[in-house]
């Protein structure tokens, strides 16, 4: 997910797809411990996408801030 597409978000939009992401991020994980995981490069989409969210949120908490 591009950060373009995660700025047109809304911030209820945006705690519900973190919070579907690092449930995702838990089931690749399990996956990867008992040997199950196909793809092991979406954990690393998957962090880079949460991170990317979290930087977001921040910038607006910044911005509400100043303003």
């Amino acid at each position: 997910m591009k950060a373009k597409d995660i700025r047109e978000m809304s911030s209820a939009e945006l705690d519900q797809k973190l919070s579907s992401l690092k449930d995702e991020l838990f089931n690749l994980r399990f996956q990867l411990a008992t040997g199950q995981l196909e793809n092991p490069m979406r954990i690393r989409e998957v962090k880079k996408t949460i991170a990317r969210i979290k930087t977001i949120q921040r910038e607006r908490e910044l911005k509400a801030k100043e303003a």
